[in-house]
C-alpha cells in the first residue's frame, strides 16, 4: 500500500531558477573594452588641451614654461589681431560654403530623385567626389589652378585673361577659387543625405497635391517640411567640418596670399607646429571649441530640431 501511494504521488514541480543578471549585462561587458578605448582616445586629448591652455608651454623655450592662468586667453582677445582676423574669415568661409553646398546639394538631390534614363550613372557621378579624400581633392585643384598647365592657361589660349595668371596668388580671386574647390567635394554630402530623406516621402502626398492643383507649392508645403531635420543636421555637421577645415586651404593656399585665407584652425596649426607655442595654441583651440558648442546649441534650439515638421 505504501509503495502504491508513493508511486501515485505526483512529482513536485521543478524549482524556478533565479534569473541570472549576467545575460542582461553581457552586451555591456562585450562593448566595454571598445568604449573604454574610445573614451581614452577622446577624453585624454580634450583634457590635455584644457590643461595646456592654462600653461606657458613651448618645448623650444623650456625656461619660460609654467602655469600661465588666463594669460593666453587674455592675449588672444586683447593683443592678437590675427585671432580676430582668422575668426572673422572662418565665419565667412563657413557661411558661404555651407550655404552654397546646401543650395546645390538640394538641387542635385531633387534632380537625381526623378526618373530618367541613366539615373544610376547620374547618381554615381554626383556622389563620386565625396569618395575622394581631402588631400587628393586639394592635389587635383592645385593642378587645375596651375598657372602653366591649368585652367587659366586654356582661358588665355582663347583670349580670356593673360598667361601666367594664378588665381591662388591673387587676393581678389583666391577666395572664390578656394570656394569652388571645396564645393566640388562638399555638395555631394548634402545631395546624399537629402536624397536619402526624399526616398521616404510618401507618393500619396504628391498625388493628393496634384489632384488639389498644388503645382509648384508641393515643394514648399510637402518636400521642404519633410526635409527639415535632414537639412538642419547636415548643415550643422558640415558647418563644424568646414570650420575645422585645414587640409584643403593648407594645400591650396597655405593661408595666403598675405594671410587672407587663414582660418582659425589653420592659425592654430601654424602656432603649434611652426611656432611650437602649444600653450597658446591650446587656448585658441579651447576658444574654438566653446564657440562651436555655443553656436551648435543655439542653432539646434532655434531650428527646433526633432520637433514637429
Amino acid at each position: 500500500m505504501a509503495q502504491a501511494a508513493a508511486v501515485a504521488k505526483p512529482p513536485a514541480p521543478p524549482r524556478r531558477r533565479r534569473a541570472s543578471a549576467t545575460p542582461r549585462r553581457l552586451p555591456y561587458l562585450l562593448i566595454a573594452p571598445a568604449a573604454l578605448l574610445m573614451l581614452g582616445f577622446i577624453a585624454y586629448p580634450v583634457i590635455s588641451v584644457f590643461y595646456y591652455s592654462l600653461q606657458e608651454y613651448n618645448p623650444t623655450k623650456p625656461w619660460r614654461n609654467g602655469f600661465a592662468g588666463l594669460d593666453n586667453f587674455v592675449h588672444a582677445f586683447t593683443a592678437d589681431p590675427l585671432f580676430w582676423d582668422t575668426l572673422v574669415f572662418s565665419a565667412k568661409w563657413v557661411f558661404v560654403e555651407v550655404g552654397l553646398q546646401l543650395l546645390f546639394g538640394l538641387a542635385l538631390a531633387l534632380i537625381v530623385n526623378q526618373t530618367f534614363v541613366g539615373r544610376a550613372l547620374g547618381r554615381a557621378l554626383v556622389f563620386s567626389p565625396w569618395a575622394v579624400s581631402g588631400v587628393l581633392t586639394s592635389a587635383i585643384w592645385v593642378l587645375l589652378y596651375n598657372s602653366q598647365t591649368g585652367i587659366t592657361r586654356y582661358l588665355a589660349d582663347v583670349g580670356l585673361g593673360s598667361y601666367g595668371t594664378s588665381w591662388l596668388s591673387d587676393t581678389s580671386t583666391v577666395f572664390p577659387a578656394a570656394i569652388v574647390a571645396d564645393l566640388w567635394r562638399g555638395v555631394p554630402f548634402f545631395a546624399i543625405l537629402i536624397l536619402a530623406d526624399l526616398q521616404s516621402v510618401s507618393k500619396d502626398l504628391y498625388e493628393a497635391a496634384e489632384v488639389d492643383g498644388a503645382g509648384l507649392k508641393q515643394f514648399w508645403h510637402i518636400t521642404l517640411p519633410h526635409l527639415k531635420d535632414a537639412i538642419v543636421l547636415s548643415t550643422l555637421l558640415r558647418a563644424v567640418w568646414e570650420f575645422n577645415n585645414v587640409d584643403l586651404l593648407y594645400t591650396l593656399t597655405g593661408g595666403g596670399p598675405a594671410g587672407v585665407t587663414t582660418t582659425l584652425p589653420l592659425y592654430i596649426a601654424n602656432t603649434s607646429v611652426d611656432a611650437h607655442n602649444f600653450g597658446y595654441a591650446s587656448a585658441l583651440t579651447t576658444v574654438a571649441f566653446v564657440i562651436l558648442l555655443f553656436c551648435s546649441v543655439v542653432y539646434l534650439r532655434l531650428s527646433k530640431f526633432g520637433g514637429d515638421k
